[in-house]
Parts: C-alpha cells; structure tokens; sequence
C-alpha cells in the first residue's frame, strides 16, 4: 500500500492506534475477491493508473512518439 492516511476519533492511544490499524489492514480484500464478488475481471476492477504504468504494451506499441 502507498499514500495511507488515517484519522483517529477519539483515544489516540499508541497501543489502540496499533492495534486498529492492523484490524483494518486485515479486513482489505484484494482485487481478485472484490472482483469475484462483484462478477468482474481483476482488470475491470483494478482500472489504468493515470501514469500508464498499467497499460498494457500491445495499447502502446502502434503509438509514434
């Protein structure tokens, strides 16, 4: 994961922060359950970062640059 921002209501215990952010990083599904509960492929569900990191080389092959 990259960029995680939190925000803590109410105990901002170190011990509970800890605590409730492993929870949470438990309960995150991945691409491929999100996708299978929705009927999706991965693809559908994950979609093209704005930096084209994710585009696929065929899409980028007939391109003159």
């Amino acid at each position: 994961m990259q960029d995680v921002v939190g925000k803590s209501v109410g105990s901002s215990n170190p011990y509970n922060m800890v605590r409730a952010t492993f929870e949470a990083l438990k309960a995150q599904s991945s691409p491929r359950q999100v996708a299978a509960k929705r009927g999706k492929k991965v693809s559908d569900v994950i979609g093209r970062r704005a930096d084209g990191a994710s585009t696929p080389a065929a899409d980028t092959a007939d391109v003159e640059g």
